[in-house]
């Protein structure tokens, strides 16, 4: 089978299971529609794996067009296909993690209301990320990124009789539109300064525009396009202030938790930005601001996740910083270390939204870490997978976060020695941000696995919309999830500890990426004279500061863990700041109690005077009165009467002759 071929069958697998599924899901029954959506996804990983081995063994790429699906004055917009090592790695981050979302939800949402839908929904939202990561030109992109936002509208809102679910639901909708707006706008410029919107044709004009200002201002125009579509990336990765979406996204089921959150639409924007490295590495100013708007969610936002409680809501945290993470690598004009971190990412925060799920199955759907507790002994899959997963999340040599995450801090030292603006902060923000993060992923480990069993006093009827009716845990013992939940954890935590050996150097080095990625100069000049091979990194790590500091928030984890009364001791010290801490630093209050009423009543005068007085009033039902009134004026002419026709007649003849004899005698 050609990679052509294979490209096609890759997309429409997941499309034509989902459709299938999605129509016909209540006739065929539960075990065919996961069977179908399943395969559909199996055969598209199969595929993946296979194109990934003809480009990096055999050298195969395309870049080309499937058809043309509009043309306007000369301008052909296509769909079609760019296979390249970026794409190939890329498929093969997404459609892996699909399918190991795919088997677990089998058992985790067994028993559930619409479980045929949900399998077609999380089909077709791996249909649309293929299609965002095979596009070759910026209207597939957006065709691909929008399809993205909608299909994780419906997931989130899955349980759409629970009103949280509705509100998070409709929050991720309107803040992605926000950022949709930057990027449509940043896609609508690159069509009016460059005529083309394919990647290559852009690319190839780079040159006569790098110094092109914006329309009537001394804007640089290339900083001005990258700054629009980083916009974009800002609503789907959630980067700060966009990020607000994320956290409530967690009513959604566990599952979309995992795809959604780990590897696939948050991941958009990374992938978005890196894709159009040529663009982005013309403009310092524009790396400066990711870079900042990336510490910033390394290390603010990853401090929110210590007071976390929801057992999810803590794992939706760490995924913010390590998006701001994988920013701050962009920032650094190290794009193919932050495609290094994405994927290894991807695989270790799959597993601990997989292992959170399992043990709220476990739990009856309790989520409250301080209602579990010593589950270590009865969940031991889960508990070890867990447990190389915020291993792999804390930096420990030598799992896979690690590798990605030490090349991200040495990235950022070298941007600010060599003038990145906000490099200091970049670097300040990452070191910070290491022991940061071991603190949310073992405070995690130690409520939930280690100490008292404080699950034991808990006798509640299950008010989550599931269906699991009245649970308690006085004369029985969680036991551990079905072998469709621990699976996948098994095979998500083998990479979670391989794939940071497996890929360290291709990816440091770029010759993964040798003509889809292009790192920024100052990035290529530091990593020409370095020879990184992982063992010799590993002992390396131990003569520098982060595997100390991700160790010391181990201790600190446990410590507190150990010791409550330090807990409310420190709390009570630092109480102002706390408050801020569990109030999110304002951000919700912002948004709905600012800028949600400005924005209804700016919506209200467009509505009112905009639409009702201008297009209603005056366009639509002032032109028909305008109409109306010569057609009553000119209705009373038409008499009927024949010497009224010919009087005017005579006058309309003279009149003429009038218009002509001045024309001829003049």
């Amino acid at each position: 089978m050609t990679s052509i071929s294979l490209c096609l069958l890759i997309i429409l697998a997941p499309l034509v299971a989902s459709i299938i599924v999605g129509l016909f899901g209540f006739a065929i029954g539960k075990t065919l529609s996961h069977s179908l959506t399943t395969l559909g996804v199996f055969i598209a990983t199969i595929c993946s794996y296979i194109i990934l081995y003809r480009v990096h063994v055999e050298g195969f790429s395309y870049d080309g067009p499937l058809y043309t699906w509009l043309g306007v004055d000369g301008q052909y917009f296509t769909v079609g296909l760019l296979v390249d090592s970026l794409t190939a790695i890329m498929l093969v981050i997404v459609s892996s993690v699909s399918l190991m979302v795919h088997i677990y939800t089998i058992g985790y949402m067994a028993g559930e209301e619409g479980y045929q839908r949900f399998f077609s929904y999380i089909s077709l939202f791996t249909f649309m990320m293929f299609m965002l990561v095979l596009s070759n030109n910026f209207v597939q992109l957006f065709f691909g990124w929008e399809g993205v936002g909608l299909v994780s509208y419906l997931l989130i809102g899955f349980y759409y009789k629970r009103e949280s679910a509705i509100f998070a639901n409709l929050k991720a909708f309107l803040v992605n539109r926000v950022g949709d707006l930057g990027f449509i706008l940043g896609i609508g410029l690159i069509l009016a300064n460059f005529g083309t919107l394919h990647y290559q044709e852009v690319f190839n004009q780079l040159p006569n525009i790098v110094h092109a200002t914006v329309p009537y201002t001394s804007w640089n125009l290339i900083t001005f396009i990258c700054i629009l579509l980083f916009i974009g990336a800002m609503g789907k990765s959630a980067q700060f202030p966009l990020h607000v979406w994320l956290p409530d996204s967690m009513e959604g089921p566990t599952p979309i938790s995992a795809l959604i959150h780990a590897a696939t639409m948050v991941t958009a924007g990374i992938f978005m930005v890196a894709r159009l490295s040529p663009i982005y590495n013309l403009s310092p100013t524009a790396l400066g601001v990711i870079v900042v708007l990336g510490g910033i969610n390394c290390l603010f936002l990853g401090i929110l996740g210590i007071i976390q409680n929801d057992i999810k809501r803590v794992v939706a945290y760490s995924t913010l910083s390590q998006l701001g993470y994988m920013a701050v690598a962009l920032g650094c004009g190290a794009y193919s270390v932050a495609i290094f971190h994405l994927m290894t990412h991807a695989f270790f925060k799959g597993l601990l939204f997989l292992a959170a799920g399992s043990v709220i199955l476990a739990m009856h759907h309790e989520q409250d870490m301080t209602k579990m507790g010593g589950l270590a002994k009865y969940m031991p899959v889960t508990y070890i997978t867990m447990l190389i997963g915020s291993l792999a999340l804390a930096g420990i040599p030598p799992f896979a976060g690690f590798f990605s995450k030490d090349m991200i801090l040495e990235s950022a030292r070298v941007a600010y020695a060599n003038g990145l603006p906000g490099g200091w902060f970049a670097v300040f923000a990452t070191y910070a941000s290491v022991i940061v993060t071991a603190i949310y992923s073992f405070r995690l480990i130690f409520m939930t696995f280690h100490g008292e069993e404080r699950f034991r006093d808990i006798s509640h009827h299950d008010n989550h919309g599931h269906g699991h009716g009245h649970h308690s845990f006085k004369h029985n013992n969680p036991k551990e999830s079905p072998w469709v939940v621990t699976l996948p954890l098994i095979l998500m935590a083998i990479p979670s500890v391989i794939i940071g050996w497996v890929g360290l150097n291709g990816f440091i080095n770029n010759t993964i990426f040798t003509n889809s990625v292009f790192n920024y100069s100052w990035y290529v000049n530091f990593i020409q004279h370095e020879k990184i091979a992982p063992l010799e990194m590993i002992a390396h790590s131990f003569t520098e500061l982060p595997v100390y500091l991700a160790l010391a928030g181990i201790l600190i984890a446990w410590i507190f863990h150990r010791k409550q009364y330090l807990t409310k001791r420190f709390v009570n010290a630092i109480r102002p700041v706390y408050f801020i801490l569990e109030r999110k630093y304002f951000m919700d209050d912002l948004y709905i109690n600012l800028l949600a009423p400005i924005g209804r009543a700016l919506g209200d005068f467009f509505w009112k005077i905009g639409d009702m007085v201008v297009i209603d009033g005056l366009i639509v039902n002032g032109s028909a009165k305008v109409v109306a009134w010569y057609a009553k004026v000119f209705r009373r002419l038409q008499s009927g009467y024949v010497n009224s026709y010919a009087t005017f007649m005579v006058l309309g003849i003279i009149l003429l002759l009038t218009f002509c004899s001045k024309l001829i005698f003049s």
